[in-house]
């Protein structure tokens, strides 16, 4: 059977920036493998097209400019924001808000996002709140491990995720929460 639409793919893969001279980012293994509905917009398009079509024990290489996986780095997602939103009962709490963590937030809109700690000082905290991988080259190596047809709840669950179409469920990050700083891949 081949990878198509409204078909369950499970792979494997190594992740890495810019094929083998790069940093190994990411494994999906035999035993933690990659499973998702193609076609439900769980993936990075791009990494979707370059799997379409192949079968089960294929194996792939795929190359994403960093346009077609996370973008550029955007310098309007790095921001200062005040000290005190960070406050719990009163308390802030320097072990959780520090340099170099990665902090649940929601915009007000009510979007979930991650956002890196970058400093911390008496009046504010700047965070990034670009994604872990923008401005990154991405290179997938790995194989299929099964192509079947997807159940009706398998649709329906994929369709009606938490946080929708575009979530990870799996690759590039996911927090295990399903909805990850994933590659929206």
């Amino acid at each position: 059977m081949e990878i198509g639409k409204n078909k369950m793919v499970t792979v494997t893969y190594d992740l890495m920036t810019d094929d083998d001279r790069g940093e190994m980012i990411e494994q999906a293994t035999a035993e933690r493998p990659l499973q998702f509905l193609f076609g439900a917009g769980m993936m990075l398009p791009k990494f979707e097209e370059g799997l379409a079509g192949l079968t089960t024990g294929q194996t792939f290489e795929i190359t994403l400019n960093h346009k077609d996986a996370y973008g550029e780095v955007n310098a309007d997602a790095v921001v200062e924001l005040p000290r005190h939103i960070f406050l719990v009962d009163g308390k802030f709490d320097p072990e959780f808000i520090r340099e170099g963590n990665t902090i649940p937030m929601m915009s007000g809109r009510g979007e979930r996002l991650n956002g890196l700690v970058l400093e911390v000082t008496e009046e504010s905290v700047r965070m990034d709140f670009n994604h872990p991988l923008a401005g990154e080259d991405l290179f997938f190596r790995g194989a299929v491990i099964d192509v079947r047809e997807a159940t009706e709840e398998e649709i329906v669950k994929a369709l009606t995720a938490e946080c929708g179409g575009g979530c990870s469920s799996g690759c590039c990050g996911d927090s295990g929460d399903g909805c990850g700083s994933g590659c929206g891949c």
